[in-house]
């Protein structure tokens, strides 16, 4: 008999932003979201299971452990029965393990009316992670009976995945000649008071999307222009009660989803920072001033030209041949070492609005509002993160910190404006 041909190991590579990722990984840290439907019925429990058992076979990037190699880490299929439904939990988006719960690195909760979903970072930017999520919603009520067809972002899960959903698309489009250098300012860090491990305080606001973009053009501002323009007067206010002799920068990590300035398919990390600021030393600013600070940064920097450049820088320091010996645990250290100087002192927290949920028409009367969760950040501060669906825009503070007064300061802010907020929290006070 002819010896059957050994078949060769299936793995992958992490994309650039998975390396940090996975890099900074600790053991009361994991770079974690979580996003929700807050459903019109009840949820299905069992429903649901079948629905995620029939979807992830479409998505084999998020059916994937972690390993670490000799020199890097990276990604194999993860055979395992699950990932498994679970009821929701009071402090959300708690740190992985990655030798603990069969190595999933993406679970799902139910709780009265919402689906969420939590993924490691590592896996998906939330471009692709909302991908996944509109399907599952889709196959779930298909499951309950209903007829959802594959359009809007929904994909077929009978159909095998292109290869294109699975590529690094910052090795496609590293090919600036310029690398753009990293010369970002300290910032002010904003932190706060660490509550014990692990409790994740968090604070949502439900505001009507009309009001807030008749406001924000009101501004000549987008919406995200004018949320984060709030954001950044809330934490310069936190600032000046403090008392400092010198005032720091304030500024936001603010993530941008390259795929409409790089075509791509990808359903991996594809995403870069933009970091509108406020130096205070220059003097006061108004708030029209801040809005306008804000969006003529955003306008400049979100270019195909700049953000190719930076693109090319980082996947340059991958490609590094020295780097590439080093390794596994003293690369790591290192990066994680270069992501507490580079990645946090820059920026006084991270700001992301992914958009408008957009979902089949049919599907629309089944789905009440849609969650954002940007978990605990790196050091004790809150993040803060936006989400639309229909006419409702929801926002989400989250952090492992006692104090709330920016989160105070950014809801009575939009009261001010006249935006009317219900207010949502898990917290005990």
């Amino acid at each position: 008999m002819a010896r059957e041909k050994r078949q060769k190991p299936v793995w992958y590579k992490l994309d650039n932003a998975a390396m940090m990722y996975s890099a900074i990984q600790k053991e009361n840290y994991s770079a974690i979201y979580r996003f929700s439907a807050v459903m019109t019925e009840l949820v299905d429990p069992e429903a649901l299971q079948r629905a995620i058992d029939k979807t992830l076979p479409r998505f084999p990037g998020f059916r994937v452990r972690i390993k670490r190699g000799a020199f890097w880490y990276y990604f194999e299929p993860n055979g395992a029965p699950g990932p498994f439904v679970k009821e929701d939990m009071k402090n959300p988006c708690q740190p992985v393990r990655f030798g603990e719960d069969d190595g999933w690195l993406i679970r799902f909760f139910y709780y009265g009316h919402r689906i969420s979903l939590e993924v490691f970072h590592a896996l998906a930017d939330g471009a692709g992670s909302l991908t996944l999520l509109r399907t599952l919603l889709a196959v779930y009520l298909r499951e309950l009976g209903h007829d959802i067809p594959n359009t809007d972002g929904v994909l077929d899960i009978d159909e095998p995945p292109p290869r294109e959903e699975q590529e690094d698309a910052y090795f496609r489009y590293a090919k600036s000649r310029v690398r753009k250098g990293m010369g970002d300012r300290r910032a002010y860090q904003g932190n706060g008071t660490p509550e014990p491990f692990y409790t994740l305080n968090v604070t949502m606001g439900l505001v009507p999307l009309d009001k807030l973009r008749e406001t924000a053009h009101g501004y000549g501002a987008s919406v995200t222009e004018y949320l984060a323009a709030v954001l950044i007067e809330a934490i310069l206010a936190k600032q000046r009660r403090e008392g400092r002799r010198r005032e720091l920068p304030v500024a936001l990590a603010v993530p941008i989803n390259l795929r409409p300035h790089f075509p791509s398919k990808t359903l991996r990390n594809f995403i870069l920072t933009v970091r509108p600021s406020i130096d205070p030393e220059l003097g006061d600013y108004t708030f029209p001033e801040i809005v306008a600070q804000v969006h003529h940064h955003m306008r400049l920097h979100i270019s195909r030209q700049e953000m190719q450049a930076v693109i090319t820088r980082n996947v340059m320091l991958q490609k590094n041949r020295l780097l590439q010996i080093v390794p596994a645990p003293l690369k790591n250290l290192a990066m994680a070492v270069s992501y507490k100087i580079a990645g946090c002192r820059p920026y006084s927290t991270t700001f992301t609005n992914p958009g408008a949920f957009q979902v089949p028409a049919v599907m629309e009367p089944h789905i009440q509002r849609m969650e954002v969760i940007l978990g605990q950040s790196y050091t004790p501060r809150a993040n803060c993160a936006s989400l639309s669906f229909g006419n409702t825009m929801e926002i989400t503070f989250a952090g492992t910190v006692k104090e709330s007064e920016v989160e105070r300061d950014f809801f009575r802010h939009l009261v001010r404006e006249g935006i009317h907020v219900k207010v949502i929290s898990n917290r005990e006070e």
